[in-house]
């Protein structure tokens, strides 16, 4: 069945389907066993081994380098199919798209081509960017010295989601010159240790946890290329987060109308014989899926405006690239402060269709408010109001790539 047939709106090209059929086995497979894991707490191994071979971490490479050439719309609607089997995997994912896609637009061809065949193959990377504790806003207690003709690692990191699942892991560092570095690391070299102590209360399957390095080895060629960061990427890491919440939308409307319909027992008191004639229940479940709806329709208007910033890119245009990547940013912090509200309200009105069975463990549909609430906590909402108020006003633009910790 097309999206067009499903009622979710056709997808951001005439070719979109064609590439989202070779992934929806794949899906389906995810979605089978997302509330068996989600209960046991049984991290995706698995499922994401499946999206390996099926080479879905290539999305992006072109297709003369053995991967699927994906435009950036195409991508994040794919995601939001992903998020809608199973968010946890998508979260899983999100470094390493944002890290596919800094390959795809690098101006370096040697670094370009060495990690286009690494991606073809099926290789991911994981992220280790954030640190706690005492941790300062403007550095990192995580370490790069030089040792001889290379260097050594030594650091911790937390929430650094994906790492145990990925073959490689993007590491933020502070460097013999004291400014920050980046570095890919072999998440099996000698003296990585990577847990899964992540204890919140959503997005519990991506073992987004504690990454410690003890005097690893670092060659040159491990090093992250200068022009290997892209001007648009906070946009493009928002965006991930947007699309999965949207994908949690669609699973929740999905799957609270596969419960409605099959429901038999009802109130006494209820405007129907069965829930599924109760117009007051319809009206729930029609709310629900609408916001779904919504929440992906904007989250693909946003990424035509990041499609757009890469392209510029591409086309070597800095002040184009800049001033588009610019307005992708406060388009994806106008698509935040709605996407993140229609999905958690929709989630948490989920169980006013429904009896208090639905409460029940066992059928887990408290994940997608959980999961919800914890993706949209990150780099929060309540502050997006006043960038895109500020720009609406003044002009401003939206302050540079966020980062969190102690000021001084």
């Amino acid at each position: 069945m097309t999206q067009i047939d499903a009622g979710w709106g056709a997808g951001p090209s005439a070719s979109y389907e064609t590439l989202a059929a070779t992934f929806r086995p794949v899906f389906r497979q995810i979605a089978a066993g997302a509330v068996d894991r989600e209960v046991a707490r049984r991290l995706p191994y698995e499922e994401l081994a499946l999206l390996k071979v099926a080479r879905f971490g290539a999305l992006r490479v072109p297709r003369e380098q053995g991967g699927f050439g994906a435009s950036v719309p195409e991508l994040f609607a794919l995601l939001i199919e992903l998020s809608a089997a199973d968010s946890n995997v998508t979260q899983a994912l999100r470094a390493h798209f944002g890290f596919a896609e800094e390959i795809v637009s690098t101006r370096s061809r040697a670094w370009q081509a060495n990690w286009f065949e690494r991606l073809v193959a099926g290789d991911t990377v994981g992220n280790a960017w954030s640190e706690v504790g005492e941790a300062k806003q403007l550095t990192f207690s995580t370490r790069l010295d030089r040792d001889g003709e290379r260097w050594r690692l030594n650091g911790t990191k937390y929430y650094t989601t994906g790492s145990l699942f990925a073959e490689w892991i993007d590491v933020t560092a502070t460097g013999e010159d004291d400014k920050p570095v980046g570095v890919l690391v072999r998440s099996d070299a000698p003296g990585v240790e990577i847990f899964d102590d992540w204890d919140g209360f959503g997005q519990i399957g991506t073992a987004s946890g504690t990454t410690v390095f003890t005097n690893v080895a670092i060659e040159p060629a491990q090093l992250v290329a200068d022009e290997g960061r892209v001007r648009y990427g906070q946009a493009f890491f928002q965006l991930i987060h947007l699309a999965t919440l949207a994908g949690i939308g669609r699973a929740a409307a999905l799957e609270l109308a596969e419960a409605v319909a099959a429901r038999t027992r009802h109130y006494s008191n209820g405007a129907g014989a069965r829930s599924s004639e109760d117009p007051q229940v319809l009206q729930v479940v029609g709310r629900i899926r609408a916001a779904a709806y919504a929440a992906g329709t904007i989250v693909l208007k946003a990424a035509e405006a990041v499609q757009r910033a890469f392209e510029r890119r591409i086309a070597g245009d800095e002040a184009g690239e800049a001033a588009a990547a610019a307005i992708a940013d406060i388009e994806v912090a106008q698509a935040q402060v709605i996407v993140s509200s229609l999905v958690l309200d929709a989630t948490a009105s989920v169980f006013d269709a429904l009896g208090a069975s639905a409460t029940r463990r066992g059928v887990a549909l408290d994940r997608f408010w959980r999961n919800a609430r914890t993706l949209s906590s990150h780099n929060p909402r309540i502050y997006k109001d006043r960038i895109i108020g500020d720009f609406a006003v003044n002009g401003a633009p939206h302050p540079a790539q966020w980062r969190i910790g102690k000021v001084a």
